[in-house]
């Protein structure tokens, strides 16, 4: 936008310190960084603003093209579409032996093993119903109680 070198800006620097003086140049710059902080706003507002009429402008458009569109689709097929709709095959049919509802990646899961807390590496007999984990059980013993201290007062 503005192609300053650095030797033009050297030439404002000493120009605004001998024009302003060493002393109110910091509050020069002060004040004309928040002027140019509040036209940036203001520029950034006015730039939404624009955006904002396009994209409605836009919409406006596009919701006009569907309509035609929809019209043109509606000539076309008057009774409202094929009395059988085709398979798309977006939702398999069932296959026998599976309840209806249950996707057929859920039936085909096996069930978890029971992890016995007894010996390392023992698998029990019985499979676990649920499909979710590993289900580890625990010894039916409680666990010894911790041995009282041997000093009573």
């Amino acid at each position: 936008m503005f192609d300053i070198g650095p030797t033009e800006l050297l030439l404002i620097v000493v120009v605004a310190v001998v024009v302003i003086g060493p002393k109110d140049l910091p509050l020069a710059l002060r004040s004309a960084g928040r002027w140019i902080g509040k036209l940036r706003k203001m520029s950034a507002h006015f730039r939404s603003g624009i955006d904002a009429m396009v994209r409605e402008a836009e919409l406006d458009e596009m919701e006009k093209k569907w309509k035609a569109q929809n019209e043109k689709i509606m000539r076309e097929h008057p009774a409202g579409g094929p009395t059988e709709m085709e398979p798309t095959g977006a939702w398999p049919a069932a296959k026998p032996g599976i309840a209806a509802g249950t996707s057929a990646e859920a039936a085909v899961i096996p069930a978890a093993p029971v992890i016995s807390a007894g010996a390392p590496g023992e698998m029990a007999a019985a499979p676990v119903e649920s499909a979710a984990a590993p289900v580890v059980e625990t010894p039916s013993e409680p666990a010894p109680a911790a041995a009282e201290p041997a000093i009573k007062p």
